[in-house]
């Protein structure tokens, strides 16, 4: 079955930014405070639990405009469709304002994939890196390294595998609308530039032509 798009909610908005492709992997961290109960003369300290700090989630997100236009359209400038929104959700809204000190505070977002889980939180850091650019120096192609910092006990997480997996040997991917063979290669590979190994092992000729509802062998890469 294909795969359901990531998104990122701007949960005091209720703005959705679908992510172009899903995350190949991600990181959870979790840490629990045990202060130690220094005592003179003792060969082991005493341990007190101290509480649990909120767990962070980091992933890499990839965007790509050019595997995602139209034949014969200009790409997009990935800034603008998809990297200035994600940049956006770590700025200030004056009208949103932090309960302790009152100021103004960026959004609370919740990551979604499906749904198996979300994490709501605040994003930590970002980071933008643009690797492909068209001849007039617009940017098409980037990678986006995202961490989250829990704000929101979720009890529903859980491990979701980001393939669709098969039985055995070559997988097997149904097209849906808005499929390119980029977007299959990154999900599947975690590299656009694979698309090639999937147009090959299907004979593919017209490789910007998808049809939803057509079946494609994945070969192991």
């Amino acid at each position: 079955m294909p795969l359901e798009k990531a998104e990122i909610v701007n949960v005091d908005t209720g703005d959705r930014h679908k992510c172009l492709f899903n995350p190949s992997s991600y990181t959870f961290d979790k840490k629990n405070n045990w202060p130690v109960d220094q005592k003179a003369g003792a060969n082991v300290s005493q341990t007190t639990f101290g509480g649990g700090e909120p767990a962070t989630l980091a992933m890499e997100l990839f965007f790509d405009t050019y595997a995602d236009a139209a034949p014969g359209s200009k790409p997009a400038d990935v800034r603008t469709t998809y990297t200035d929104k994600l940049w956006n959700l770590m700025l200030v809204n004056p009208k949103k304002k932090d309960k302790k000190n009152k100021k103004g505070r960026p959004p609370i977002v919740r990551f979604v994939w499906g749904r198996t889980w979300a994490f709501e939180g605040v994003i930590l850091s970002q980071n933008q890196k643009f690797t492909m650019f068209l001849a007039d120096g617009i940017p098409v192609r980037a990678t986006v390294t995202v961490s989250f910092r829990q704000s929101k006990d979720e009890a529903n997480i859980a491990k979701q595998n980001p393939t669709s997996g098969g039985i055995g040997g070559d997988r097997v991917w149904t097209v849906t609308d808005g499929d390119t063979l980029g977007w299959i290669a990154h999900a599947e590979y975690g590299d656009t530039s694979l698309w090639r190994l999937i147009a090959e092992a299907n004979h593919l000729e017209q490789v910007r032509h998808l049809t939803p509802g057509m079946t494609l062998v994945i070969p192991n890469g």
